[in-house]
């Protein structure tokens, strides 16, 4: 089921003086029902990042403290919009001295940029369940834009009463885009981290209450 309703497009036909213009499909309820304002819920949500490492495997970590807010509209995806802070101190890569490395100078200087943002400038519907959202990524002061391709898992009334949706997402992006640069040269060729990262969300968003 996709979340937003994708209205047909409008065509005329002129036969003599007479002009005939095609109906527009209607809106399915169901997904204009979705409509709303949602918060994200950090317990059933991952925003987790994928690198290179030392040219030969992939090394996977993520944030434990987040937050974010979404605007659905189940009529017109270009009117729906996104919004997360990452607390970067918060980083996990299962192993302590490597995220001690990440929080340091060499990488996100979490003492003195302690937030990551993401604000929504666009979002698309692709068909079915396949939309795209762009926004504005600020990493160490630096704001880029950063566009994240998302399928739409679909929408449910937790046991507890909660309305939920849930979206994954996937978007890659040159770390040194946004002044992370750090690196190490390999002694057989190549360096230690990859510049190309791959991004990953798994959200889980609560419906806000009237």
């Amino acid at each position: 089921m996709s979340i937003f309703g994708r209205k047909n497009s409008t065509t005329e036909t002129t036969t003599g003086t007479t002009t005939a213009t095609a109906p527009t499909a209607p809106v399915n309820p169901a997904l204009t029902a979705l409509t709303g304002e949602y918060t994200l819920d950090p317990a059933h949500s991952t925003i987790g990042f994928v690198a290179r490492h030392a040219m030969v495997t992939n090394v996977k970590g993520g944030f434990l403290d987040f937050s974010g807010a979404l605007h659905l509209d189940g009529t017109d995806p270009a009117r729906s919009t996104a919004s997360i802070d990452v607390k970067m101190d918060s980083i996990d890569t299962g192993s302590a001295d490597r995220d001690g490395h990440l929080k340091s100078a060499d990488f996100f200087k979490t003492e003195e940029f302690p937030t990551m943002t993401f604000r929504s400038t666009t979002a698309e519907a692709l068909g079915g369940d396949d939309y795209r959202i762009t926004g504005d990524l600020t990493i160490l002061g630096t704001t880029r834009p950063l566009t994240i391709d998302l399928e739409f898992n679909g929408a449910a009334k937790d046991p507890f009463g909660n309305e939920r949706v849930g979206f994954e997402g996937k978007a890659e992006i040159l770390r040194s885009e946004w002044g992370l640069t750090w690196n190490a040269a390999l002694e057989t060729g190549g360096v230690l981290v990859s510049d190309r990262i791959k991004l990953v969300f798994d959200i889980s968003a609560i419906r806000n209450a009237s």
